[in-house]
């Protein structure tokens, strides 16, 4: 008997299928890292094609049959009519699409999923799309926890600029009657130079002129004290610190003439702007400038409120408020910006809290430390804009 045949080397195709094998794994294991899968769709006959992550992530098995039906289903049902609208837009207009959308799961859970498509044209000229598919429902819920946490600290930064304005009532009060005062009496003025016999047209003119400046005053005061009430979106624009710095030297005038405390100023005058929001850095220097007056009212020895601003390194201003008072100890300038820890008596502990929280908000630092020969020292910084105000 006699065979005849053929020995045929497969040594390449062998090593050619193992690799397509291992690349397939890398793959798989690769979506799975990334929680992103990869799907195509044959617009024309309707066939839908997943990869293993995409079945995992929409929680079907991969002998399931996928359909547009399908995926609908496990669309989060206020999603449903955008993505219909997306699918069919897509479908008519053959353009590439990125969207985000929820998906609920038959357990109840809400999964957030990314589609990126584009379109494609097969061997045999048949229109689809290839794509992928990300599950970012951890980004999406760090995104809301940041949300919510960022508003629970405007809340918290809310109440405590109410409360200090609160407190500072007695105080402001005083401060806006002395130009109320003032406008009335130039105003009683001004018509006693119009009564007169011929009337005095140039004194009148400018006793009227003071009262519209004391009224303005007043008016101006009361404007910023309504600023501190105001609950809303943090707006950040550029902002000239100086100016802050002496709007709340004005609101607390009052409290510091009523403790002695004499209020010193170092402002740079070609200090860089800040691009910041007012009223949030307003309740900063309000909470360290009425801390400092706080913690001086009680001492015997000179009670001096130093507030100094400077251009620093990096692109930074420094700014400083020190006091004469009490001073602090090593363990309490490690303290006191802990969440209600406070050293006064009706203090609620939450005041220097929201103000490092503020100033880190805005890209910054604040630190405590000891001032010589007594009392302390807050200092922070900001990021400053490129361009200087004028001088």
């Amino acid at each position: 008997m006699e065979f005849v045949g053929a020995v045929t080397d497969i040594t390449d195709r062998k090593r050619a299928s193992d690799a397509l094998r291992r690349s397939e794994a890398y793959l798989s294991a690769a979506q799975r890292l990334s929680h992103t899968g990869s799907f195509g769709w044959d617009v024309s006959s309707g066939e839908i094609y997943w990869s293993r992550e995409t079945f995992e992530i929409f929680g079907y098995e991969p002998t399931v049959k996928i359909t547009i039906e399908l995926i609908m289903q496990r669309t989060h049902p206020e999603d449903r009519s955008a993505v219909q609208q997306l699918v069919d837009r897509v479908s008519r207009d053959r353009t590439e699409f990125d969207f985000e959308h929820r998906l609920l799961m038959p357990d109840g859970s809400v999964k957030y999923v990314r589609v990126v498509g584009r379109p494609s044209i097969d061997e045999r000229g048949r229109f689809g799309f290839v794509g992928a598919l990300t599950d970012v429902t951890e980004r999406k819920q760090a995104e809301e926890e940041r949300e919510r946490l960022r508003q629970a600290q405007a809340d918290l930064a809310h109440v405590t600029r109410v409360s200090t304005m609160v407190k500072l009532t007695a105080s402001l009060a005083h401060e806006v009657n002395q130009p109320i005062a003032a406008a009335v009496t130039n105003s009683n003025t001004c018509l006693r130079w119009l009564t007169r016999d011929p009337p005095d047209i140039e004194e009148a003119r400018e006793a009227a002129s003071r009262s519209v400046k004391d009224a303005t005053r007043a008016a101006d005061i009361i404007k910023r004290v309504r600023l501190q009430f105001k609950r809303g979106i943090p707006q950040r624009e550029p902002v000239d610190v100086n100016e802050v710095i002496r709007d709340v030297i004005v609101l607390l005038r009052n409290e510091a003439y009523r403790y002695s405390v004499s209020t010193h100023t170092d402002l740079a005058t070609d200090l860089s702007k800040v691009i910041a929001d007012r009223v949030q850095l307003h309740q900063v220097f309000t909470n360290l400038m009425l801390n400092g007056i706080e913690a001086m009212k009680d001492t015997n020895a000179a009670r001096e409120l130093t507030i100094k601003s400077e251009q620093a390194e990096n692109s930074h201003l420094l700014i400083s408020v020190s006091d004469t008072g009490v001073g602090l100890s090593p363990e309490q300038a490690d303290q006191i910006f802990d969440a209600f820890f406070t050293t006064k008596t009706n203090g609620t502990g939450m005041g220097l809290t929201v103000s490092r929280s503020i100033v880190e908000d805005h890209g910054g630092r604040l630190w405590a430390t000891a001032n010589q020969p007594r009392g302390a020292v807050f200092q922070f910084t900001l990021p400053a804009k490129d361009e200087r105000m004028p001088s």
